[in-house]
């Protein structure tokens, strides 16, 4: 049985490492940008950069830092305003990040990120490139879902999920989660009894006898049960994950017993299987016929236009899809090489006929087995 100390001795060797901070750990109550914290953030990230990992931060905080300057009292709920103060934000952000790397020596490069930029495979190639280069030339980069551009409908919805992606993404060795919290407990942690996890070796039956809230945070937008969500992404990729104080930076890059660690409980897979698999909702279903449905629960077919009977929902070609069999039950999730508007002439069609009928270039399957995963 993996041990706790086993996992942390692998943070501290991590050779690349994602770490996630969220708004609450860099923001005053009043939502100011608190540059303290920040400072004390970026000062354990440095010393993990400069022993030799590869380091990429992914750091809330733009609607937090903006918010204030603005004018408002509290962080904004429509959409509209929000996007607007996480344009004035980000900026106030960065330039605190520059500066307080920049008294180690290290540069910064930021990255902002949205789901549609990145669930179609030249986008998600264009975008693993840049970060490898980043690293390559030794750049911190600070990595932020794009709050100023992202709509609610299609969105990560929280820096939490993000991080274990971007985990994936560079074939991180570590997932470092920093929050308000010291780690995972077995109830919200102002209810007596409440103790603190220190170990979770499985994350799919460890959590039973565990109860958590939601955000206790007035500037941020996820809470413990994001987090345990990107533990568990981050644990299914093969990654083990710390969870603890933003406080707590440092003595969990070194592998001290802080927090809650989280052990992998698969080896690492393929990296673009779980961005689709984990990276955005589906816009839409492909409903398969018993004899499609088993091949594909086979796992090395492809979804052919002759296996369904059924489309629904209004998407794109490169858009992620639910593929369900006949009971409407969930059996895996891809990327659909055509339009919804297209489809309904492809259904029950084999290779040939959809070649005669309606041209060569609808021959092809309408899910790839190479942009497909099981649920």
């Amino acid at each position: 049985m993996t041990r706790e100390d086993e996992i942390r001795g692998r943070v501290a060797a991590a050779k690349t490492v994602v770490v996630k901070v969220g708004s609450s750990s860099l923001t005053q109550p009043s939502g100011h940008l608190d540059v303290q914290k920040l400072t004390r953030l970026v000062g354990a990230v440095a010393e993990a950069r400069l022993s030799g990992a590869r380091v990429v931060l992914i750091s809330s905080g733009a609607v937090a830092a903006g918010f204030g300057p603005l004018g408002f009292e509290s962080r904004p709920t429509d959409v509209a305003t929000q996007q607007a103060t996480a344009s004035v934000g980000q900026g106030l952000l960065m330039a605190q990040y520059e500066m307080a790397f920049a008294r180690y020596g290290l540069r910064v490069g930021q990255i902002l990120i949205t789901a549609t930029d990145t669930i179609q495979s030249q986008q998600y190639r264009n975008a693993r490139r840049t970060l490898e280069t980043l690293l390559d030339l030794g750049v911190v980069p600070i990595v932020n879902e794009n709050d100023a551009l992202a709509s609610n409908e299609i969105r990560f919805g929280d820096n939490d999920r993000l991080s274990a992606l971007m985990a994936n993404m560079v074939r991180a060795d570590a997932l470092v989660l920093l929050t308000d919290v010291d780690g995972l407990y077995t109830a919200p942690p102002k209810e007596p009894g409440a103790r603190r996890v220190s170990f979770v070796p499985d994350i799919r039956t460890a959590l039973e006898s565990v109860r958590v809230g939601g955000s206790g945070s007035g500037v941020g937008t996820g809470g413990m049960v994001t987090k345990l969500e990107a533990a568990r992404i981050a644990a299914v990729s093969g990654i083990p994950c710390v969870l603890t104080a933003a406080q707590n930076a440092g003595p969990a890059l070194m592998g001290d017993p802080v927090g809650t660690a989280f052990a992998p409980i698969k080896h690492r897979g393929s990296a673009r299987r779980l961005w689709i698999k984990f990276a955005s909702q589906p816009r839409g279903t492909l409903v398969a016929d018993d004899g499609a449905a088993k091949a594909v629960r086979g796992g090395r077919a492809s979804l052919l236009a002759a296996g369904v009977f059924e489309v629904s929902g209004d998407f794109s070609a490169g858009d992620p899809v639910w593929i369900d069999n006949e009971a409407g039950e969930h059996i895996a999730r891809g990327l659909v090489s055509f339009d919804s508007e297209e489809i309904p002439n492809m259904l029950g069609r084999n290779t040939d006929q959809l070649h005669r009928i309606l041209g060569e270039e609808y021959a092809h399957p309408l899910v790839h087995r190479d942009n497909l995963v099981l649920v």
